[in-house]
């Protein structure tokens, strides 16, 4: 008897790929965790186990290259209740923004003590692959940048620029506190220039993957939001989100963006991220500076959130983020850029952040009290999809902002498209599958969602992790922790 050629052949699916502008029928032929053979007509008889997809879309699993898993809840616990809520999504891919200070560990001190144990941590928790990007708080951090690429696979790194002098969830005085830096630190324009001599002396230092070593920047102006926010704290008239929008204003964003993008030609650092632009103000200022300094391959990142919310949304503080959802206009705007291909990839920036901990019941309805972000991983695909569809985009476009073009910046080099030799992972999706978000029926903690009660018109049915099946509608998520950690650049 002839051994299978295969372990898994997925029939009859339509399959999406990042390059060229048409979706073609075929079968997909899985072996050790791979693709093997993507065609029409392979015979059923070579593989162990036969799946049909009943003529759905087969995306590349979804590289969701921002989320926080661990920043409001224990790591230990988010990894495995947001990690399926990921599954749920059509998400294979989970990269986490992480640092030291109030939150996530709630820690201070060097990443050679930190970082191991937030390893240690997510081993064995996560149903999706998992991997990390960290921010350098203090010098201390700058110097282990070299270390933490070669010893520990971390090949990108953030900087928050607003944290400052204001905080996470608004006006602050006790900066250095929440940063758990010490008395002689500062972390300010200066800081985020000498991270990024660090970044790049550790690109030249390692020259064979400098390509996929980069630097993301979350765009906002301390300065600026502290005084707004004094201002529509006191104007009746602002209330909701709409107050939050205007005390974090859009020219708030595009200020931050000229000065990460000048202080990223003065450090000659060439590989920039502008993180979850929500408006066009830092739409508009991200293309000037990309026409100004040419030679840096700048990427803009929108999320799924700015795409489908408003400040009219009736999620009111549930929905609060930084930056914030804005008004309309700049959400048609973020469209028409993510259309026209001047937005890179989309991503959730999911942070789930559980009723009591977003906002006390005391405090309903006050905006200034709630906390910050949300979750939405489980929602990236679906929504993109449906109103995406709505929109004119065409499915190509849609895995590569969700898969190949997030995959080859953050070093997943075996990640992002359907094609022999990559990770066989897949979402299954059902394109003309009407259905609601409810909150209830997603795996994660968070018990509520910004999107409840949203109509979307696809739905993944089926979510595979390296060939294996760690999603399915029917059954939700399927077995033990898959997931693991994605040391990057991968090979």
């Amino acid at each position: 008897m002839t051994r299978p050629t295969y372990d898994l052949l997925l029939k009859n699916v339509r399959v999406v790929r990042p390059h060229g502008n048409t979706v073609h029928e075929a079968d997909i032929a899985v072996r050790d965790g791979k693709f093997a053979k993507v065609a029409p007509a392979i015979d059923p008889g070579s593989a162990k186990a036969v799946h049909d997809g009943r003529g759905r879309l087969a995306f590349p699993g979804v590289v969701d290259a921002h989320m926080h898993s661990g920043i409001y809840s224990p790591l230990d616990e988010d990894a495995v209740s947001e990690s399926k809520a990921a599954a749920m999504g059509g998400v294979t891919s989970s990269l986490n923004y992480f640092r030291t200070g109030q939150y996530y560990l709630n820690k201070g001190g060097p990443y050679k003590k930190f970082f191991p144990e937030v390893l240690k941590t997510s081993k064995g928790r996560f149903h999706v692959d998992y991997g990390f990007h960290l921010a350098p708080m203090d010098k201390t951090h700058i110097d282990e940048i070299p270390m933490l690429i070669d010893k520990h696979g971390v090949s990108s790194f953030k900087i928050f620029m607003f944290y400052g002098s204001h905080g996470l969830h608004g006006a602050s005085d006790s900066q250095r506190q929440f940063l758990m830096i010490g008395e002689d630190e500062r972390y300010d324009y200066a800081h985020f220039e000498f991270i990024m001599r660090g970044v790049q002396a550790a690109r030249e230092q390692f020259p064979d993957r400098a390509r996929q070593i980069s630097l993301s920047l979350h765009c906002e102006t301390a300065e600026i939001m502290t005084a707004y926010t004094k201002i529509v704290e006191k104007d009746k008239s602002l209330k909701g989100l709409a107050a939050y929008s205007a005390s974090r204003p859009q020219h708030s964003e595009g200020l931050a963006v000229f000065i990460a993008s000048y202080l990223a030609n003065e450090t000659a650092l060439p590989n920039i991220n502008l993180l979850h632009l929500s408006s066009r103000k830092a739409v508009q200022a991200a293309m000037m500076m990309a026409d100004t300094f040419p030679h840096i391959d700048f990427k803009r990142e929108v999320t799924i959130g700015h795409l489908m919310l408003d400040v009219t949304s009736k999620a009111a503080e549930l929905a609060k983020v930084n930056p914030p959802i804005r008004p309309r206009e700049d959400v048609e705007f973020l469209w028409q850029a993510l259309l026209a291909g001047e937005l890179d990839w989309v991503v959730s920036d999911h942070a789930c952040c559980r009723h009591e901990t977003k906002i006390p019941k005391r405090y309903f309805g006050n905006i200034w009290m709630a906390k910050s972000g949300f979750g939405g991983t489980e929602y990236l695909l679906p929504a993109l999809v449906s109103e995406g569809t709505r929109r004119g985009m065409d499915y190509n476009h849609m895995a590569r902002v969700t898969s190949w073009t997030p995959a080859q910046r953050f070093g997943l080099n075996r990640k992002g498209d359907i094609a022999e030799g990559y990770d066989a992972d897949i979402a299954l999706v059902d394109p003309a599958r009407t259905w609601t978000v409810r909150a209830k029926d997603s795996p994660s903690t968070q018990g509520y969602t910004p999107f409840e009660g949203l109509e979307l018109s696809a739905r993944v049915e089926a979510t595979y992790l390296r060939g294996e099946t760690v999603y399915t509608h029917e059954a939700g998520v399927i077995g033990k922790p898959r997931g693991q950690y994605l040391f990057r650049p991968t090979a």
